[in-house]
């Protein structure tokens, strides 16, 4: 299955969650869209719920499905922690998601641009692949001929405060994931057990 592609503010009210982590797609008409939906909603069934949670975690990291059902068989192979929590934190050591995080982006779809544009380097080598996993200590630069450029410096200065578990030189613009989240430091939105319970009963 290919990335979505289609309208996010769309897909945003129909999951309930802010797909570009603003809130302005909620923010006016916060029920699904279409004819019906501000409307009476049927009762989702424990499978629907399922799904509703494991479209709503895709679709905020942008991943496809293939991607994403990769990486949580990964988690799985982790024997400490829970397989929710450790793949809520594969998640966000993705380069793109660490880019994000230090706010040398607006959006995960932004940083995934910066990525695939060679502007990121890690630990002095530039890396254009979004899915990298990054380690507790790398380094995550701007390449110096990208420094200047504006969705870069508008990310910076837009920035309002950044999670514990990363750190940035912004006049460098450089930082690192300091160490692994925690779960509480993640998107408290999001039943991961759901998820779980989903790619369980698929089998």
């Amino acid at each position: 299955m290919s990335r979505y592609t289609g309208p996010k503010w769309r897909i945003s009210r129909r999951l309930g969650v802010s797909l570009s982590g603003t809130g302005k797609e909620l923010s006016r008409r916060a029920y699904a869209p279409g004819d019906h939906g501000a409307g009476r909603r049927a009762k989702i069934s424990e499978y629907g719920m399922q799904l509703r949670e494991k479209q709503k975690l895709r679709f905020t990291y942008g991943l496809t499905e293939r991607q994403f059902k990769a990486l949580f068989n990964k988690a799985g192979k982790i024997r400490k922690g829970t397989h929710g929590t450790n793949f809520m934190i594969l998640l966000e050591q993705r380069l793109d998601s660490i880019v994000y995080r230090l706010g040398l982006a607006t959006t995960r779809q932004q940083a995934r641009q910066l990525v695939n544009h060679g502007h990121i380097l890690v630990d002095g080598k530039r890396v254009d692949i979004p899915s990298y996993s990054v380690q507790p200590g790398q380094v995550v630069s701007v390449r110096e001929k990208s420094k200047n450029i504006l969705p870069i410096q508008a990310a910076i200065e837009s920035v309002v405060a950044r999670p514990q578990f990363v750190s940035i030189d912004t006049d460098k613009l450089e930082g690192s994931l300091v160490r692994l989240p925690e779960r509480e430091e993640l998107d408290a939105d999001i039943n991961e057990a759901l998820i779980v319970e989903y790619y369980n009963h698929l089998g």
